[in-house]
């Protein structure tokens, strides 16, 4: 689900590029953040809340709060919503069916 067209805005894409969530291909844009690419995808949860497990995604869209971390390339606690999408990534959720004992 992307926006073709818009009344006012316009729309300059990269190139279309390959990354892998949870082992899976999926397409994307060059310039376009992680957390995008993944919407686009119809990719809405990212991780549960550790408790709870309560869906995770993104919530600020800025870098301010932790809903959109995920691993990436090896990396956890990434900010996808503020990550730029490269050709190649490896995206993968976390915390989801994780127990905690109390």
């Amino acid at each position: 689900m992307r926006i073709q067209n818009h009344p006012i805005l316009s729309f300059n894409r990269g190139n279309q590029i390959k990354f892998y969530y949870n082992g899976k291909e999926l397409i994307g844009y060059e310039g376009e953040t992680i957390a995008a690419a993944l919407y686009a995808n119809g990719v809405f949860k990212f991780s549960e809340s550790k408790k709870l497990h309560r869906p995770r995604g993104i919530f600020c869209a800025i870098g301010h709060c932790s809903s959109c971390l995920m691993t990436v390339d090896g990396v956890p606690n990434v900010r996808t919503c503020i990550t730029p999408l490269k050709d190649g990534m490896r995206i993968e959720s976390e915390n989801i069916g994780v127990e905690i004992n109390e």
